[in-house]
């Protein structure tokens, strides 16, 4: 889980060109278990930004030998960019240049709701 974060934040420096944390890693679910020695691969994009933060959506993949790739975990994270003095601070926005891009927003908007509702309700 540890790459996954590493991912998350890497994707959301290179979106903010800012420092970044992590603020809430939303839906982590292992759909197939991993195993010592295979090889994995992870993909992060920014799917949704909001005024100071960005969800990152990190695929992780085992790949075989024979370079065939199966998906074992989606991850959502929400990650903040961080101004010199750790506090937050505006990013760029998304620059949507496909359908999958806007279909990748509109769902992200659709967590970020979910995310609002559960701090106000506080679960």
């Amino acid at each position: 889980m540890e790459w996954i974060d590493i991912v998350a934040g890497v994707v959301a420096r290179r979106h903010s060109n800012h420092n970044t944390t992590t603020a809430s890693i939303d839906n982590l679910q292992f759909k197939e278990p991993v195993y010592l020695g295979n090889t994995i691969v992870l993909f992060g994009k920014v799917t949704y930004v909001g005024k100071t933060s960005m969800e990152i959506r990190v695929d992780t993949y085992v790949e075989h030998l024979d370079g065939d790739r199966k998906l074992v975990n989606t991850a959502y994270f929400v990650m903040v960019a961080l101004n010199e003095s750790d506090h937050p601070t505006p990013v760029p926005p998304l620059m949507l240049e496909s359908d999958e891009e806007e279909a990748d927003w509109k769902a992200g908007e659709r967590r970020n709701e979910l995310r609002r509702q559960r701090r106000v309700e506080q679960y």
